[in-house]
């Protein structure tokens, strides 16, 4: 079985060297090319191509200056430039054990399987590479969740919230893949029903260098499965949700302090439509920000557009209020849920369409820096 072992690296230097050393240890007499895909900002691409230079097997390096869909994206663009049909993802920092990659293979190449998961959680798998006991109750609670949610496509698999698996290119589109962060195989199962297998594995110590996980990349990861499992509008909803509690929020706590309710709702809308547009970009429209324009742009276009419903909707909630003797809040919650719908639209075909370019312009694949060749 040819293979490329896909790498998403981001200041990973330290452990580069050792990385392909154990790899080339592990994969004696096997066909397969490594290739990192690296978003670093420091030395790293300095030191890939320096050990590349002294390795016995194909290496290739794709530098992206402006990452985009972070260690997801990264994967999404190693597919498209893998030269084998299966394509190995691992981390680069050695918690990934690379002693692990013939028994994936030795698995796939039983010939019953599109996909087969190092998995942490199998029976004779460990996860002693996490940090403390909170990111294991975390990695665990976040497992279950996930499996819930997709309950097919994830069945008879432990982790689908490693980054560590092998995978049959033409079993899935890859250009149907929409990564928000780390977790990329769940993007990959939850797109399309795949025969999955699972080999357990010893998840390590990181070889060198600190964790990358973070609160923001929960957030794009409860962001991603709510986007796989009900669509953009209800990642949209959820936003608007959160917008809505606090705007209310806002605007009961100034009421409490005696402003008088119209201007509470007003300062209280403007508050929200900043902090809602900022998490329209990142979470629910990430995607599609590339291919609209200027953020500032986009921000002038959500905020003028935000105000004129604010407009609208705060007259109707004071008729609401002076005509039907509503409580102010429960009249200011009634217009915000009948003004979501028209944000959605709004917001999908307008502030985040592709900007429009005039005469169609070729597009060349990504410069890969190929750093390592067969002679």
């Amino acid at each position: 079985m040819d293979l490329t072992i896909i790498v998403p690296t981001y200041n990973e230097g330290p452990n580069v060297v050792e990385l392909l050393t154990r790899i080339g240890a592990a994969m004696t007499d096997r066909e397969f090319e490594v290739l990192f895909v690296d978003d670093s900002t420091d030395d790293t691409p300095a030191v890939v191509r320096a050990a590349a230079a002294a390795s016995p097997f194909p290496v290739r390096m794709l530098h992206r200056e402006e990452p985009t869909a972070g260690l997801g994206g990264a994967v999404v663009e190693g597919f498209r430039m893998a030269q084998s049909r299966w394509c190995l993802v691992m981390d680069g920092d050695l918690q990934h054990p690379p002693e692990t990659i013939p028994s994936l293979l030795a698995r796939a190449e039983a010939g019953d399987v599109d996909v087969v998961v190092a998995s942490r959680y199998a029976a004779g798998g460990t996860s002693k590479g996490l940090a403390d006991a909170t990111r294991t109750t975390v990695s665990r609670v976040s497992n279950l969740l996930t499996k819930s949610m997709f309950p097919r496509k994830l069945h008879g698999c432990s982790d689908p919230m490693t980054g560590f698996f092998l995978v049959d290119r033409e079993a899935f589109d890859v250009e149907a893949l929409r990564p928000r962060g780390f977790k990329i195989l769940l993007e990959v199962l939850a797109r399309r029903q795949l025969r999955i297998a699972e080999v357990p594995f010893n998840f390590d110590e990181r070889h060198a260098g600190a964790s990358k996980a973070s609160f923001t990349q929960g957030v794009r990861f409860l962001s991603q499965l709510a986007m796989l499992r009900f669509g953009r509008m209800s990642a949209f909803a959820l936003v608007g949700g959160f917008g809505a509690i606090v705007n209310l929020l806002i605007m009961w706590g100034l009421i409490r302090l005696g402003v008088e309710y119209v201007v509470a709702a007003v300062i209280a809308s403007e508050l929200t439509i900043i902090g809602n547009f900022l998490l329209l970009e990142y979470l629910v429209f990430a995607d599609m920000r590339s291919e609209s324009g200027r953020m500032r742009h986009r921000f002038v276009k959500s905020f003028v557009f935000n105000n004129v419903e604010a407009a609208v909707r705060i007259p109707v909630m004071w008729v609401l209020v002076e005509g039907t003797h509503l409580s102010a809040v429960f009249a200011a919650a009634l217009t915000l849920v009948a003004a979501f719908i028209v944000r959605f639209v709004f917001h999908a075909l307008v502030v985040y369409a592709p900007r429009h370019t005039g005469a169609p312009v070729a597009v060349s694949d990504p410069p890969a820096v190929r750093v390592r060749v067969d002679p």
